[in-house]
Parts: C-alpha cells; structure tokens; sequence
C-alpha cells in the first residue's frame, strides 16, 4: 500500500522519510525566519568545479525550502554576496581578517565557516574550503546550523575530519539482492545491470556526503561470477557514470573484486600472486580501469574465507596476495584494501584449541611490515562478526607497520535486522575510546584509525551499509540514525552520543519537546535493550542459522559441533585463557592481557567470552549469572513495551508513514524479544536446572 502511495507522489522527496535527515523544513518561527532571511539574498561563488557546483545547488535548494526564498547566485562576484563560497586560494581571504596560514595545519577537506565584516564592515558568512570538498563540508554545516535552529550572525568554526578514509561498503549483487540487506532492493543493480534510476544514487550521495563520508565501495565483498565482470569493459562504461555522481559529492568510488579474476576474465591457468603473467595482467586491467575513471579508489578484496579464492592456493600469504594488486594501483595513486575477516568456516569447535577469535591476528600480525604502503588492512571491530557485545579486535594496534581501517557494520545483521531498534552509537563509541595501551596508556582505536597512533599514511573507518531501495533507505525509519551517526563519528569519534542523538533528531524530527524526549529516550536505551533480551555477557551467537534473526541457542552456523556457548548442565562460556583455554586473551598488550584473563577482573558484560563459569558464579553486580540471565531478558521485554508507550505517545505530532512504519516495527521487535526471552529462559533453566528466584514463570 505505501508503494501505491509513494507513486501518486509527484517525486520521492516529497516523502519525509525519503528526505531522511536533509529534510530542509519550513521555518515557523518569525524571529528565527526573519533572522536567516537577513542572510540569504544573494552568494557569491569564487571557482567553478562539480564539487563547488553541488554545495551551491544544496545550499540553494535547502535555503529556499527552509526561507521560501531563492538567492541570487552570483559567480566570481562576491561584492554584493552576503553568503561567500571559495578555497582560500580563490578569494582574498586577507579582506576579511584570516591568514592563508589558518588553512596551513588543515588537511584537504577543511574548511573555516566564519561570520565577518569586510573592509567596508559589511557581515558576510564565509564558507572557506582548503579545496572544493571543504566547501561542500562547510555547507553542509552551515544548513545544519539552519536546520537546527541556531544562530548564525557570530560564527568562526574551523573543521577537519580526523579519519582520511570515511567509507561506506555497500554488499549489493549485481541481480539486485543485497547480502545482509535489511531494507529492500539495491538501488545500484536491477537483474545483472546497472539501475538507471541514477537519482536515488544521487539522492543517496547527498545523504553521505552530508555527513562527511568520502568514499564508497557499490559492490558486495563476496564477489559472484556476474559481479566479477564489473571490472571489464561490460560493464565500465556504467560504473563510470556511478562514479561521476559521487565524486560530485566528494565521494571516491571503489570495487570489490574476485582474487581469481585472472582466470575468470583473464583466460589464465591462474591467479598466483607471483606468476609474471599474473602481474602483468593485473597492471593492464588496472590501467584499463583508470581510462574510464581517473580517480578511481582501488579495490577492496576478500580472499580466503567463507570459500572466497585468494593466495593460499599457490602457498603465499596474505601481504603477496595484496601486494601483487597494490603494485598495480600504485601508479595511479590507488589503494588495495585487505580485508582481515579469514577464518575456516568449517571449523571443528568440539577441539577448543580452534578458536575463530583468534584467527586475524594469528594471520596478519607475523607479516606486520611486508605490506606496501597503498594496502589498508580492514579490520573488524571485535575478532568474531558484529555482534551485540563482544571485545574489540587485538588485531587494531598490534600492527604497527601496516596502515589499517576498522570496520564496522551500520547493517544490523546481529543487532535486530532494522525491524528491532538498536542505535549502534554508544557502541561505537565504546570501541572507539577503548584503550588498547599499545603504545602505553591513551593509545586509542579511534587514534589508530585516525593514523597518529603509528603515523600511517592511509588509515580510517569503514562500515557496511545498511540502506536498500525502500522509500524510507532503512526499513526502519529509526535505523536512519545509525547511517547518520556513522558519517559524524568518522568525522570527529569525539563527538558525544548525546550530540549525535539531538541532532538527527532535529534534522528529521523537528523540535517538539516530546518528539525529541521520546525519541531520544528509545534510541539511547535501545542497545543496551536489545542485548538484555538476547545474548548474556559476551557470548554472541545463539541465532537461527542462515539469516540470523531470532533465537536458536544451539544454533551457531559455523561448527561442526553446532554450538559456540559451550553450555553443560555445570556452566557456560568459552575460556580463553593463556592457562586453560585456547589462549585468546595473550594476544592483547598489557595490562589488557590480565584484566581478560582473571576472572576476578575481566568486566562482567564480556564474561563469558572470555570463561567458562558455573552459573551459580556471582558476577560483580551482586547477581548469579543465571539470575543475570533470567532478569535481563525479562527486562528487555519490557523495556521494549516502554519504547511503544513512548511511540505511542507521538501520534499526531510527527509525519503519519513514519509513525506507522516504527510502530510497526517495534510491535514486530516485542515479539523477537519475547521470543528470545522464552527460549533463552527455558533453555538455561532446564540446562542448570536452577530456578528463578523471583518466581517468574518459565516455560
């Protein structure tokens, strides 16, 4: 019914959840009309490129949706211009009081948003980019501002990202599916072809570039036979025009590739990173590629993991599988991107010494140094998949010679699948302040990705995506924010949740006092929610195999024996400890190693991650760890019938397709939780055979 709807609309931004968060809504109040109004009559615009092209076009178009007025544009005249957009090579900055110097600390896409008179004590608002791209970073500031009802008239902002790389991953097939996509069809590919709805893609490069994104992979790492013909002069010509769109956003594109594209395309006997042929071969499709797109990003590459091809069919390691394709880029300034998530997905857990945690850094951290320096080592957050609760990754800091990107996953393949609410952003945060003391106490993962921790040339964060063809991009309206706060916290890690939270809200919801309270109140509550009615301290897994939604204890997909939590009628979780277990937690610096290890000191919300304990074993809350179990996931039921009351309570005072599209969803998220809840409840019960002790009934 809402597709029948959406096509009696004259275009798709007239739907508010299509817009998302650059809504660009009427302002109501006369004050703050009057004021903005006072501003916009007429910008003046020094240079002429695609980039500067789309911050004058967003800018206009936001002004004359928010103001209902249209400003003048005015090119390379800036005298009667009360709105200045410029490099600072392109206008004389030294009028209105900067130095070049200022831009002299800030890296390619900063940019100084300033208010100030010129010589004849005229106020302007400079919007100055050290290039184009900080111009269309300051413009998407400056209509936040707007947006949020903020002042204007006494600006002097001056921004950078602290991350080089902020990327998105987009798993699209090229038949249109999406692997873990939760929120319709790709809007990049429509049976084996290139969608020609380029607007949407469009429309979706404004909406990451407006976060501060600047980079874009359009195709699934698990490259198929059709997708890996994207690299050929098929399909070129139409990842060219792709390309076009986002770079006029400032976004740089890249590909996912088959390791074995050699033999595919190549007509080779085979993809020996060694083999001359091989090499040569790579070097001649990569100078094809640059033909149709001089500024294309490079390659991201999954080899050797879930049955993907890569170098360990010819006996080579990881850094002579990268190599051979970072050789090829390295002319063109491209990047290989590597990623670390290799494991054998047939391994046997009934032996404890395989341990899928510690498969990346038992692969990557011997060979730290033998990469060349266009290769990126993309890291998961934590050494299993994306789940609820688990440690970060030993692998980010352990190298301390090999540029490395953290990924995460926007995509809430483990955390509810967008028809549950869970606003991953506390959890980012949590990994991107932990300490990793690598390089002694305050060695962050946010200063690893962000380069300064070991001076890596290219470095940064990178997540996989969680938007589809719906009208609303996410499925769950609500799952917008973790798209949005992804951008921002690429952009600046040090900025707060609650900064994050009360902006998106405001760029999509408005100001109403009880529309910010409730909304905010479900999103910050909603992680820790999700992982009281799902899997207890640390444990992960326990999901139905396959698509990995709703509970199924033993049902973890990728062992032989069928289980991970190792649960017994005595206890639960898996040790991994230097002493007893499969060693795991050696591979942490110090004082981490020891925290993990000792039972007595690991943090309760990763206890059974890191050991097996009885469950009548007390945890630092004061509760057993099966009475842990027992009230968290009756809390989490009822935690989520208080985010419906809150919802509830909205009726009336945000757009009617939105309301009823979380409605819907949180009333689908009641029954997963209460799902989980009875499963998870009877399982440990009849396990341990322990009661509960509030007498609550358990099936």
């Amino acid at each position: 019914m809402l597709e029948n709807a959406i096509k009696n609309e004259q275009t798709l931004n007239n739907v508010k959840g299509y817009r998302a968060w650059l809504q660009y809504s009427k302002i109501e109040d006369k004050r703050m009309d009057e004021e903005y109004r006072s501003w916009f009559s007429a910008i003046g615009v020094a240079g002429d490129t695609s980039i500067t092209n789309s911050a004058i076009k967003e800018l206009s178009d936001g002004i004359e949706s928010m103001l209902d007025v249209a400003p003048t544009v005015n090119v390379d005249s800036l005298q009667t211009a009360s709105i200045i957009l410029g490099t600072y090579q392109d206008i004389w900055i030294e009028d209105y009081g900067m130095s070049p110097e200022l831009f002299g600390d800030l890296n390619n896409e900063g940019y100084v948003l300033k208010t100030t008179p010129n010589d004849n004590g005229e106020k302007k608002i400079l919007l100055i980019g050290k290039t184009d791209k900080g111009i269309l970073y300051a413009t998407y500031h400056l209509l936040r501002l707007i947006q949020s009802r903020k002042p204007i008239h006494s600006l002097d902002i001056v921004d950078a990202p602290k991350n080089q790389f902020r990327m998105m991953n987009q798993w699209d097939n090229i038949d249109g599916t999406i692997e873990r996509g939760y929120s319709g069809k790709s809007i990049f590919y429509y049976e084996n072809d290139f969608s020609e709805d380029l607007e949407r893609i469009k429309d979706y490069a404004r909406l990451l570039s407006s976060t501060g994104l600047n980079a874009i992979s359009i195709n699934n790492v698990n490259v198929w036979d059709v997708e890996t013909n994207l690299i050929s002069k098929q399909y070129l010509p139409k990842v060219e025009r792709v390309a076009n769109i986002f770079r006029a956003y400032g976004i740089t594109l890249f590909l996912s590739i088959n390791y074995a594209s050699p033999i595919a395309l190549g007509n080779l006997d085979t993809a020996d990173p060694l083999d001359e042929k091989v090499r040569a071969w790579w070097k001649k499709k990569v100078e094809e590629i640059y033909q149709y797109i001089p500024d294309f990003g490079g390659f991201i590459v999954k080899a050797d993991s879930e049955n993907r091809p890569g170098p360990f069919s010819y006996d080579r390691d990881h850094a002579d599988g990268a190599n051979v394709l970072a050789e090829a880029l390295k002319p063109f300034n491209g990047i290989l991107i590597w990623r670390c998530f290799v494991y054998n997905n047939l391994q046997d857990w009934r032996d404890r010494s395989t341990d899928r945690a510690r498969a990346a850094y038992d692969n990557f951290k011997p060979i730290d140094g033998q990469f060349l320096d266009n290769v990126i080592l993309q890291i998961k957050n934590g050494p299993m998949d994306f789940q609820v609760r688990e440690p970060v990754s030993p692998l980010l800091g352990a190298l301390k010679k090999t540029n490395q990107l953290l990924e995460l996953q926007v995509a809430q393949e483990y955390t509810g699948q967008q028809k549950d609410v869970c606003y991953l952003i506390p959890q980012w945060k949590e990994i991107l302040d932990f300490d990793t003391y690598a390089k002694g106490e305050g060695t962050k993962i946010k200063n690893i990705a962000g380069g300064t921790t070991y001076n890596n040339s290219n470095s940064g964060i990178a997540a996989v995506s969680n938007i589809g063809n719906d009208i609303n991009w996410t499925g769950n309206t609500l799952a917008q924010a973790n798209l949005y706060g992804f951008g921002r916290l690429t952009w600046n890690p040090d900025l707060t949740t609650e900064e994050i939270t009360r902006d998106w809200i405001h760029l999509t919801f408005g100001h109403d006092p009880l529309v910010v309270e409730n909304i905010e109140y479900i999103l910050l509550n909603s992680w820790k929610t999700y992982e009281n009615y799902t899997v207890p301290l640390g444990i992960g897994w326990m999901v139905n195999p396959g698509h990995h939604y709703g509970p199924n204890i033993d049902g973890y997909e990728y062992s032989a024996w069928g289980t991970y939590h190792f649960a017994d009628r005595d206890g639960i979780g898996v040790d991994r400890t230097v002493e007893t277990g499969t060693g795991y937690t050696s591979q942490y610096f110090p004082p981490n190693v020891e925290w993990y290890n000792s039972l007595d000191s690991c943090p309760d919300e990763l206890l059974l991650f890191f050991h097996h304990v009885p469950y009548t074993h007390v945890l630092k809350s004061g509760e057993t760890v099966i009475q842990h179990i027992y009230n968290t996931h009756f809390k989490g039921v009822e935690e989520v019938e208080d985010f419906i009351y809150k919802w509830d309570k909205l009726v009336g005072s945000i757009d009617n397709r939105i309301f009823e599209n979380v409605k819907e969803r949180l009333y689908l998220q009641l029954k997963n939780a209460t799902d989980w809840r009875d499963k998870i409840n009877t399982y440990f019960y009849r396990k341990s055979g322990i009661s509960d002790n509030k007498n609550r009934t358990i099936y």
